[in-house]
Formats: structure tokens, sequence, C-alpha cells
């Protein structure tokens, strides 16, 4: 189970970055419904990781424009369990989407100081 808390109605959850050399950063994220990938980080956050460069695709927004992003490789521990996921390098602020929700129930309890909970689906 991956608790976070609700602040100013939005809900946040840390990510664990496993990085080479045993090295594990948790990142804030906020968990944003309306996009369909897995992660988002600034490009600034991405190049003092050091992540891996994957590919530049086109990411459609929710204003239906198109943009050149580039996507990088990380490796997360998600739910207890090491995971490699597509990370986007756009935005100011990191975001968790639906693919990484895929085959969990997300809870949320909205208000200020709110409990989000991320569990098996049962």
């Amino acid at each position: 189970m991956i608790h976070g808390t609700v602040v100013g109605l939005q809900a946040h959850m840390s990510v664990i970055l496993c990085l080479p050399e045993l090295l594990n950063i948790e990142i804030e994220c906020v968990v944003d419904t309306g996009f369909e990938g897995l992660l988002t980080l600034p490009s600034a956050v991405i190049n003092e990781l050091g992540l891996p460069y994957i590919a530049r695709i086109d990411a459609n927004l929710a204003d239906n424009s198109n943009i050149a992003v580039n996507v990088y490789l990380a490796t997360i521990l998600w739910n207890g369990v090491e995971r490699e996921v597509a990370v986007l390098g756009m935005g100011r602020r990191p975001l968790i989407g639906t693919a990484l929700l895929e085959d969990y129930h997300l809870s949320i309890d909205f208000c200020d100081g709110g409990t989000v909970l991320v569990d098996d689906i049962l």
C-alpha cells in the first residue's frame, strides 16, 4: 500500500527513484488523473539525476495541443517492487499518471490533510 496526503486539494504521493550505487531518492508528486502516462519530472531534475534518454515523442495536452517531449528511463520503487518506467521531461512539478495506477485501487479523501491510498485491487 502506498500512502499520500491531500494538500490544497491536490493528491500528493512520493515516488522513490532507484539510482545507481544503491542510492534512492524520494520525490513528491501530484496524482494527475488527466495524465495517461506513467510519470513526469521537470527537465532540471532529470538532468540532475542523469536519467538515460530514450526518445522524443509528441505529447497531447489537455487543450488538445501537441508538444515534443523527451522521454527518459527510470527505475522506481512502486508498492515495494522495483519497476522500470518511462519518464516524460516536462512541467514544473512531478506528476503521477494513470498508467502508473493501472491495476491498482486509488482512494482520495479530498480535504486538506486527507488521505491518499494506492493499493492492490481486491
